[in-house]
C-alpha cells in the first residue's frame, strides 16, 4: 500500500464531484494511474494557454501545446534566397514537384 499526499483544499473541492460520480478518491487515483499507463504519459496535454513569446528577436515562441518554435536557428536570408514562390493546391502537386527535383 502506498501513501499519497493531497492538498486538503483540492480534496475538499473534488470529494463532492467524486461522490456524484460514485467513486472514491482512491478509485479516482487508480483510474488516473491506469490512464497514464494506457497513454504512456499523462492522459491530457500540459500546455500554456496562448503563446509565450521568447523575445529572442527571431519570433520564437512556445505554442499552446507546449512545443518550442525556435526560429533563432534559421538564417532568414538563406530561407528568402531559397524560396521559389511556388504554391500548391494539394499534396499531390507538392509531391510531384519534389520528385521532379
Amino acid at each position: 500500500m502506498s501513501t499519497v499526499r493531497i492538498n486538503d483544499d483540492i480534496k475538499k473541492e473534488i470529494t463532492p464531484i467524486l461522490d456524484n460520480l460514485g467513486i472514491s478518491l482512491s478509485e479516482a487515483i487508480n483510474i488516473f494511474l491506469h490512464q497514464i499507463k494506457l497513454n504512456n504519459g499523462l492522459p491530457f496535454n500540459l500546455r500554456i494557454n496562448g503563446l509565450v513569446e521568447l523575445n529572442d528577436g527571431y519570433g520564437s515562441y512556445i505554442c499552446e501545446y507546449g512545443h518550442l518554435h525556435d526560429y533563432s536557428k534559421f538564417n532568414i536570408e538563406e530561407v528568402e534566397k531559397d524560396r521559389t514562390g511556388k504554391t500548391y493546391n494539394n499534396v499531390e502537386e507538392l509531391m510531384k514537384d519534389l520528385e521532379e527535383d
